[in-house]
């Protein structure tokens, strides 16, 4: 059976360290701050403004002025802070932030990363997906591994891309990619998923390193 969104999350949040500052992007990435390991101490940062994001809140207790990037209701820890978005980009620009978890709409076998447009639809702009991609030292991509039957792990781009070579690990409902200098590595598969349900929905090539 594929990963459910919550059990990418909580694989994902496996690639977390002690002390790490973690931005999380919008959609699945944001289940992460719900799966941190106990008595692990990470700060997650906001690009709206915001470091030492809590988990979600429960049904009941949220405060609407306690918002992420993706407009979502979150809450405080003691050690949560709050500045402008100034401050919060010059952290990632300025090489602060240790790892992003981002969403994709596709990722090449050399780590190229497309999320933010899809030619023919209104998008505001790419936001700060850029930044994050270029400030960040390790990038994490959380995505199902498919869209309408098409595969969105490709040997080339054909979306605008947000970064080149930038993505270092791709968490899918199906497994786990590390992308290394010489392509992609597969080194997690969800449970009974087998080999031939990746390559049925992977255009790109890889390897079989599973641990």
């Amino acid at each position: 059976m594929p990963w459910t969104r919550d059990q990418m999350a909580a694989r994902a949040a496996q690639e977390l360290r002690d002390g790490y500052y973690v931005n999380l992007g919008i959609g699945i990435p944001t289940l992460v701050a719900n799966h941190v390991p106990a008595g692990m101490s990470i700060q997650l940062q906001s690009e709206n403004g915001m470091l030492g994001m809590g988990p979600f809140p429960w049904e009941g207790e949220e405060d609407a002025d306690l918002i992420n990037a993706g407009k979502q209701t979150i809450t405080t820890l003691p050690t949560t802070s709050f500045f402008d978005s100034a401050a919060s980009f010059g952290m990632i620009r300025g090489g602060h932030i240790q790892l992003s978890m981002l969403g994709a709409l596709q990722v090449s076998e050399k780590g190229d990363l497309a999320n933010w447009a899809v030619p023919g639809k209104m998008v505001k702009g790419i936001g700060g997906a850029m930044d994050l991609v270029a400030g960040v030292g390790r990038v994490v991509v959380i995505m199902e591994h498919t869209a309408k039957g098409e595969a969105k792990i490709v040997r080339e781009c054909s979306l605008p891309l947000t970064g080149a070579g930038v993505v270092n690990l791709i968490v899918t409902d199906l497994c786990v990619f590390e992308v290394r200098p010489e392509g992609l590595a597969l080194v997690d598969l969800a449970p009974d998923t087998t080999l031939d349900d990746v390559r049925d929905n992977t255009e790109a090539d890889f390897v079989v390193a599973l641990q």
